[in-house]
Formats: C-alpha cells, structure tokens, sequence
C-alpha cells in the first residue's frame, strides 16, 4: 500500500486462531517516527475515525489500540508540527505499523521514496510538502521552488518566473513532469513552466549531476514534479482549496478526487484562477492581470500481478498581462523610462482586464506508462509521452492590430522509451535506457511579422546506464549517458533580399556522472558528487531574430556557436548534532566552457513595433562556486528555528568579470511555534521569516543598460491551523512591511518595482 509523501511498512501478525476471527480482539500496534532523522515522534496521535478513538505514541514512537473488530479502517495520524496523514487499512487480525511523518520538511533527504524502489541514494534532495503546495495554490512553480535553499527565480515581472538552481535556468535545468522532460516554449526568459502545481503530489529538486537518466539538454540539477499512486482506499475521497490573495485580488479555486478500484483506479485535479493589476507600494502595475485553467487526468489499470498501466495526462491554460510600462513607442521615451519612479501608463485604478502586450499559452500533455515486473528484482518500463505546445504572443499594434499575435507557435514533441531496473541485491541496482524524442515547431501563418525563432525539426536518440550500489558504509553510484541530437532549421535571412537558408546540425554527447556518500555515523555523513554534462545549443541561442514581446527586447541568436561542456562537483555534509539540532551544507563548483549567456548590447534600438533594447547570444569561459547551508534548532517541541544561507559567484573567466543573471547571496531566518494541540484546533502554528537579499556587486555598469538594485529585505508571517482534521485554513501576509524594492533577477526591474503588501487567505477541506 502506497500513501502521498509517507513511508509506511504494514506488516500483518497474526496471535490468534481462525475461531476468533469475527471478535473484537484485535489490536492495531505500530511506532512513528521523523521520516529525515528516524527519531521518534513523541505524542503523536492515531485516531481511526469509524471508531471515534485512537491513542499518542510515547517516548519512543509506540502506540497500541486495543479491541478492534475486523473490518477496514482510516486512520487520522498527526503530530504538532508534522502534515497529518490518512491512511486506509483492512484489519483481519492484529496488525503492526511503521509510520514515517514529515515533521523536519526543511531538511535534505537521503532516500528518494517516489520511484519504483524505495532506495538510498547519494543525491541528497529538498522536497516540497503536500501541504506546502496547497498553501500555495496560487503561484507558479518557479515562486514555490524560491522556497528551497539555493534555488532563486528568473522573473518577468509578477507573474512569469521560472527556476534558477546553483546559478543554471533555461534549458539548463531539467524538468521533470511525472517522469517526462517537460516540452515547449521553454528557450525564453519570460517563458515559464507550463505546469500546474497543484496537479502534483510531491516536487523536489536534486542538486547534482543526476540528469543521466533523463533525456533533457541540463547541465545537472532536476526538478521533479510528481504524482502519488493512487490509495489503495475504494471510498471517494477528494479535496476542495480556495486561495484569495489580496494584491490583485486574485481566486484560486482547485478540487481534486480519487477512489481505487480492482478494476480501474482515477484520480482527477482541477485549477482556477484569476488576478488583476498587481500593486506597488506606491502605484499599480498596469495590465499585469492573469487567467488560468488547468485540468489533470490519472488512471491505474493492473492487468495481472506482473503488468500494469498508467495514464497520465494534462491541460495548462493561461491568459497572462506584461507590464504596458515595459513596451515603449521611442528611443527618447525608452531612455526615460529606464530611469524613472514609476512606469509609463500606470493608471490609480484597479482591472481585471488584460490587453496587449499578453500571452496565450496552452499545453497538452499524456503519458502512458507500462510497467513489467517480472519478479521482485527485474522491472522493464515501455513508456510513450506526447506534448502539444501553442503560444500566442500580442503586442501593441497599430490599426486595431493588437487582437492579431505578433508571434504564434505550435509545437509537437512525441517521446518513446524503455528501461530496465535490475536489482542485483538489496543493495546493488542497474538502471538502463533508450530513449526518442522528435519535436517539430511550426510558426503559424497571418502574424505579419517576420518571427522571432524559426521552424525546426529536433530528433535526439539516448541511452544510458547507471549503476547504484551499498559497500558497507558507502552508498555509491556511477553512470554514462550518450546523445545524438540532429537539429534542421529553414531561417528567413537577415539581409535584403529575404531568401530562405537552411541549417543543419548535428551534436554527438557524451555525458559522465558518478558520486559516493560515507556514512561516517548515524549522525554525519559526507557525500561527493561529480561529473562532466555536455549542452547542445537550443534553437533560440542559435537563430533568434527579432523583438522578444514578452521581455519587451530583441534579442539576435548566433548560429556559429558551440556545445557547452560542463564539469561539476558537489561537496554535501549532514551532520546530526543531536535530536535538537540539524546542518546541512552543500559546496560546489562548475566549470563551463563555451558558456552560453543573453548579452545586453547598450543599443537602443526602434522599430515599427516601438523602442527596445538589443540583446545578442555570446560565449565564455565560465567558473560558478557556491554555498547552500541550512541549520534547525528546535529547543522544546512546540519552538523552531530555520536559517538557511546562499552564496554564489559566478565569473566570466575569459573576460574576467562576472556573469549576468546570477542570483545574489541570501539568508533568510524562520522562527516557528507550534501550539498545544486542541479539542478543535489541530497543528495549528504561526511562523515568522526575515530574508535578506543583498545587492550583486559582481556585475559593473558597462555590462548592463542599469546597475545592480540595491539589496532588500521582506518579512512574511503565517498562521496555520486545522480544524477537526477536515478543515485547513492558513492567513500569510508577504512583505509585511510593504517594502519598496526591485529585484536584479527581474527582467523588468528596468521599469517598475516588485508588488507591495500581500494578504493571503486560505481555506481547504478534505473528504
């Protein structure tokens, strides 16, 4: 039996004789504990609804409820500062758990508990709770990843983000959507995820070069964005969540159900939401509203013990608003905006309407996954994997033009693959794959520009092998992955006459990783991670040419570059100092040759389309060293502490200065209380959190149109709490202090601050 984000062994013991199977003599035993440090859950509670009673576990974990008449059972399990669990059992007889609890979220784990087999790893990985990503149900996936030590966020303005882990975006990071490398429009800056997280079980991200298995284009660190299987619980069950955020007055609706079934297993989700014009401290952001509708489909088919099937698919829609202050008619007014307080056609009243500049963005997703498994230690996987991708971008037009895109894409991308996970011992697996992707991308007819990326058909073969293993108190893995990816891309010339050329490419990688983790104790271990990740250049870095709308810039593609080879080390330590206090710390360092980064070129240029800056696709040597160190403190079971520091730099070794687009140095420091748990009130605590973000003083004048922001600091506070276990409701408030500030890792920072105040409100109930 499987449960979202628990790990639990269920073993059936039996004392007494058949004669006494319909009395009530059973007894439900089992022992809780901490799922990151294996401690002991002190007084947490398992409560089994039909019966209306249950008991706290003492010192070490233990609880036992006795008198139970056979029958099937769900259990409330909960304890103060832990995600209570649900889970449904059948007692036939008297029956022993072991239970794990989320109860320190914000610590790395060392056992991936998604996957096929529950196994140590040497990738140490940071997840998001359960309870977490409801809270959350608003943002994006890039806003909720921020939360995580030694990720930041690349943003266009308030409403576009996507990740930055270790100083690596774009194309460089690999995203995972229930195991398939997400596709589409993903080459931009102002081209997010198009990934719902409220869709999703579990999303964690694993720093390292651990992309072997993948057959994404990243220079090493994955998100994951996941999906529990379904419980094995024949009861409906289902959860509605509704968020309001007060600073564009935005709705989040989400609902979700699922029921098991022997002979077909669903689940299904479903998001809506809409917000207007964000605000300031001191004005509002005009045109900055969003609409979105989503939709996510899952369904288990066990055709006999050793076969099964699973169909996953998915819809993301959305309508979203661009800044009107970032979209400039003239050179002179562009030059004044860069400089002012406050943007061009900002108006003093709130809309939800969205106008041009905008985007469209819908994406189609389905997988369908077979599962072998011939015995308990070989499995074969025969997976296929479609996306359909359509993006509509508008401008402002002139001659009532605007409803026409200035920019429309479609693309396809059709995935096959079959694996094999061999299981040599329990300590010692083989995982091996081959791989097929084809992604073709078509401009539509009727924009009447020229446009910003051409068509293109990519073929990429792969395969790999990784080998994971235990030897004595070493966990161990190494691994190879090779690539061949033919790229064909008709362009429109640049120069007069307008002629057709055509491209090829060719790229044969070969990418290394391996890495050990000695567990010195139960209470310290070191890990190291290494390995040598080849990139292709991707389309846009090749063959842009034109105005970017949704970073209101032009940005100018180089078809003469060249393949990023990348060599990365990671250097993880954990150390348990006792039951009360936690460290981790993350070193790192990556060499880039050929570092492939967006230039600004200090060129205002105009066109018919208004006044933009230039940006040109350039190369470098690049060297990035950092720091992720995150400690908890908790001094009594009711008080938490959390901090967690960020350091990165990154330099152009060729030119000698330093990289744009680098997140700057964080620390951030997290007091929590938890309450005394109440007849009504369940898990209800407050939390407190300071981050200071400091200004990037490795970038000088002469590489951007303005300097560096000045460094800033937000506070947020968060008040949680159940009700009757049914009910969860959570009050935040962002920037407490309505900070006025502008974030470097912001592309229009150039015209506007970051929003204001926020007040969030949230109520979810479960059934």
């Amino acid at each position: 039996m499987s449960i979202k984000n628990i790990y639990i062994t269920l073993a059936f013991i039996s004392f007494q004789s058949i004669a006494f199977s319909q009395s009530c003599l059973w007894t439900l035993k089992g022992r809780i504990t901490d799922e990151s440090t294996a401690e002991p859950l002190e007084f947490a509670t398992v409560f089994i609804t039909e019966l209306q009673r249950g008991d706290a576990a003492d010192e070490n974990g233990n609880f036992a409820i006795k008198n139970i008449c056979p029958g099937n059972y769900h259990l409330q399990i909960s304890h103060i500062g832990c995600e209570g669990q649900q889970l449904y059992i059948k007692m036939l007889r008297d029956t022993l758990l072991q239970i794990a609890l989320h109860h320190h979220t914000e610590i790395l784990n060392e056992v991936s508990i998604h996957g096929t087999h529950e196994q140590s790893t040497v990738q140490t990985l940071q997840s998001i709770s359960k309870d977490d990503i409801l809270k959350n149900a608003s943002k994006n996936l890039s806003d909720i990843l921020e939360k995580l030590s030694g990720v930041s966020v690349l943003k266009n303005g308030s409403g576009i983000s996507k990740p930055i882990i270790n100083g690596m975006y774009g194309n460089r990071i690999t995203i995972l959507n229930n195991g398939l490398v997400q596709a589409g429009q993903q080459w931009g800056n102002d081209h997010a995820p198009e990934i719902d997280p409220f869709l999703s079980d579990h999303i964690s991200v694993i720093k390292g070069c651990a992309s072997l298995a993948y057959g994404g284009n990243g220079l090493g660190s994955i998100v994951m964005i996941e999906n529990s299987p379904i419980e094995e619980d024949p009861h409906l069950h289902g959860l509605v969540n509704y968020v309001y955020q007060s600073n564009g007055r935005g709705h989040t609706f989400n609902a979700k159900m699922q029921q098991f079934n022997d002979q077909l297993s669903w689940k299904i989700a479903g998001t809506l939401k809409k917000s207007g014009d964000t605000h300031a401290p001191d004005y509002y952001l005009s045109n900055t509203g969003k609409n979105e509708w989503n939709l996510g489909v899952q369904v288990h088919k066990k055709f006999s013990p050793e076969w099964s099937t699973d169909l996953q698919a998915s819809s993301f829609n959305t309508n979203i608003g661009i800044l009107r202050g970032s979209h400039i008619g003239n050179v002179t007014d562009l030059e004044q905006a860069l400089t002012r307080e406050e943007p061009f056609y900002t108006t003093d009243q709130f809309t939800y309407h969205i106008q041009a500049p905008r985007q469209e963005v819908n994406h189609e997703l389905i997988k369908i996954e077979n599962k072998w498994q011939k015995n308990d230690r070989l499995i074969f996987q025969f997976n296929y994997g479609g996306q359909l991708n359509n993006r509509k971008e508008y401008d402002v037009r002139r001659g009532d033009r605007s409803t026409i895109p200035a920019l429309s894409l479609k693309q396809f991308s059709h995935f096959f693959e079959a694996l094999m996970h061999k299981e040599y011992s329990h300590e010692n697996h083989l995982k091996s794959g081959i791989q097929f992707n084809i992604t073709t991308n078509k401009n539509n007819p009727g924009t009447g520009t020229l446009p910003l990326i051409p068509d293109y058909i990519s073929a990429r073969t792969g395969s790999y092998l990784i080998l994971e293993g235990l030897n004595n108190k070493i966990n161990y893995e190494a691994g190879v992955r090779m690539d061949y990816n033919h790229l064909y891309a008709p362009t429109i010339s640049r120069t007069y006459p307008r002629t057709i050329e055509k491209y090829t490419h060719d790229f044969f990688n070969i990418n290394l990783a391996g890495g050990a983790k000695y567990n010195i104790s139960e209470d310290f271990k070191i890990a190291l991670n290494t390995g040598y990740v080849v990139r292709s250049p991707e389309i846009n870095e090749l063959y842009s040419n034109g105005l970017h709308q949704g970073v209101s810039g032009i940005e100018e593609g180089n078809p003469d570059l060249k393949k990023e080879k990348s060599f990365k080390t990671i250097l993880s330590n954990e150390l348990k100092v006792n039951t009360k206090f936690y460290l981790q710390a993350q070193l790192y360092y990556q060499h880039i040759r050929d570092y492939i980064y967006l230039k600004p070129e200090k060129e205002l240029r105009l066109t018919v389309r208004g006044a933009f800056p230039v940006y040109t696709y350039n190369q470098t040597n690049a060297n990035l060293s950092g720091l992720d160190l995150q400690a908890s403190y908790e001094p009594s079971n009711h008080l938490k502490w959390i901090v967690k520091y960020s350091y990165l730099n990154g330099r152009d070794s060729k030119n000698q200065q330093g990289l744009i687009y680098m997140p700057a140095n964080t620390v951030s420091n997290q007091i929590q209380y938890d309450f005394t748990e109440g007849k009504v009130f369940k898990n209800t605590n407050i939390s407190f959190t300071y981050k200071n973000v400091f200004r990037q003083n490795n970038i000088d004048l002469s590489q951007d149109f303005l300097p560096p922001p000045d460094g800033y600091s937000l506070a947020n506070l968060e008040l949680n709490t159940n009700i009757n276990s049914r009910v969860k409701c959570t009050i935040s408030v962002e920037n407490l202090f309505n900070t006025r500030y502008r974030d470097y890792l912001d592309r229009l920072r150039y015209f506007a601050d970051e929003i204001g105040r926020n007040v969030g409100i949230r109520l979810a109930y479960s059934f």
